[in-house]
């Protein structure tokens, strides 16, 4: 007979739940993206004044990278309590340590008040935004993914997702509306801080709405087992080494699958910035307003995508997603090189509607490749490690690539190469939709890989 935790929930309770990780990832993402977006526009200034312009740019964004270095050691550290502990308290937990982090960084002396203490400390607040997100991630989908109904899994999980366009809308929105209303001098001097002072507000409301879910039902399950099995429950002490033991293929796939649509996300809403700016002569707020937009689209389109996964699977879907995002860079450039707003808009638009594509059915496909008790933590070193190579130096790269030629062509190249690696990795994975979560066997299971049964299955007597 099935087990409780494989029955669908009542809508209510599934919309609650869909609420609290969406909410969460938005007030995350908002924090981690407005970093991005400030080290593109004034954190050249501000904290690395004695540099030329694109080198200033350079060693922002090396900030901004160094973000995305501490991410896999939170997926490991969250993963691991995430797994041993259940979900709900880790989210909690990576949501206070953003939103302190991100406090902090409005309150931040500059370079010309301490001299280069500042950007030593802005760095320190930026690997805590790094380290918190990692364990973010994995935790808010896969508290979604477990409460959700099977058949539907790619749209419910698909929602979570939605707090990256929601968050770079929201960072992207307060930040335009700041340069339209403030002078560039008012603006560098206390302006840009609004933004990171902001997080501690969200980070209330958040918290408030996190607090009220309830604990996945199949992870609780999956703990009631491993009590009545006390040699299991010994095995999965250690999250990580069963991971490794039973999925290290899964892990692999999740990395390669990550390539395309981390670096391609980079490019276009942060690069994208810089680019637009130098090369195409558009304003700072004409930049703004084009990612703004195109950020409301993408997050409209993304439980689109992630509904279409449900019928026709989690693979055909990713793959549109990284061969549209191939075929898209050379005219992405292209129209931006016009530097006309409609151009600039069309270009940012169909790139991020492909992006979500990749990025819609990653939650679902991620949580499906893995047992419920080492979950979060497969599902997390997939996703963190892989931004390390790819997210992470993705606008430092196009950033250097674009002052050492001068021009966009090797930057679609080096997207075009993250596409190929994402294709492979598709290649060599297998269709997850048809996978019951309740009914992946344990990390205790020595013979091999987990075992699944099909959510049909798990519903038959």
């Amino acid at each position: 007979m099935a087990s409780a935790a494989s029955a669908p929930p009542t809508p209510s309770n599934l919309k609650r739940i869909v609420a609290a990780s969406l909410i969460g990832t938005t007030i995350e993402w908002y924090d981690f993206f407005l970093y991005g977006s400030a080290a593109a526009l004034v954190f050249n200034k501000l904290f690395f004044p004695e540099s030329d312009p694109l080198v200033g740019t350079l060693l922002s964004f090396l900030t901004y990278a160094v973000g995305f270095a501490a991410r896999p050691l939170g997926a490991l550290v969250f993963g691991h309590y995430g797994d041993r502990l259940g979900r709900k308290k880790l989210l909690v937990l990576s949501l206070l340590l953003m939103g302190g982090a991100t406090f902090a960084i409005g309150l931040l002396p500059t370079h010309a008040t301490i001299g280069s203490a500042a950007p030593v400390l802005l760095t320190v607040l930026r690997l805590i935004q790094g380290f918190a997100l990692g364990g973010e991630w994995g935790g808010a989908v896969l508290l979604v993914s477990e409460h959700g109904d099977a058949k539907r899994r790619g749209f419910w999980a698909s929602w979570p997702q939605t707090g990256a366009p929601a968050g770079q809308l929201l960072a992207t929105g307060v930040l335009s509306f700041l340069t339209a209303v403030l002078s560039e001098a008012a603006f560098g001097s206390w302006g840009w801080r609004i933004p990171f002072l902001l997080s501690g507000v969200l980070v209330i409301v958040g918290l408030w709405i996190r607090l009220s879910v309830d604990e996945s039902p199949v992870f609780k399950q999956a703990l009631e087992q491993a009590e009545a099995r006390k040699a299991e429950a010994t095995a999965e002490r250690m999250p990580l080494v069963a991971v490794l033991k039973h999925h290290w293929r899964d892990v692999l796939v999740a990395m390669g699958a990550r390539m395309a649509e981390n670096i391609s996300y980079y490019v276009i809403t942060a690069f994208i910035l810089v680019y637009a700016t130098v090369s195409a002569g558009v304003s700072k707020q004409t930049a703004l307003n084009a990612v703004l937009i195109a950020s409301a689209i993408h997050f409209a389109v993304i439980p689109a995508w992630g509904a279409l996964s449900d019928r026709i699977g989690r693979r055909p879907v990713y793959l549109i997603g990284a061969v549209g995002v191939a075929l898209w860079m050379f005219p992405f450039f292209a129209l931006i090189d016009t530097g006309g707003f409609g151009a600039l808009l069309l270009a940012v638009t169909v790139g991020l509607v492909l992006h979500g594509a990749m990025y819609a059915p990653q939650a679902a496909f991620f949580s499906e490749m893995f047992a419920t008790r080492m979950r979060y933590s497969g599902a997390s070193i997939g996703a963190q490690f892989a931004s390390v190579a790819a997210g992470a130096p993705a606008p430092l790269i196009a950033t250097a690539l674009l002052d050492a030629y001068g021009t966009s062509v090797p930057i679609s190249m080096y997207v075009i190469a993250a596409s190929l690696l994402t294709i492979v990795a598709l290649a060599a994975a297998k269709e997850t939709r048809h996978r019951d979560l309740a009914d992946v066997a344990p990390s205790g299971d020595t013979d091999g890989p987990a075992k699944t049964r099909t959510a049909e299955d798990a519903h038959t007597v």
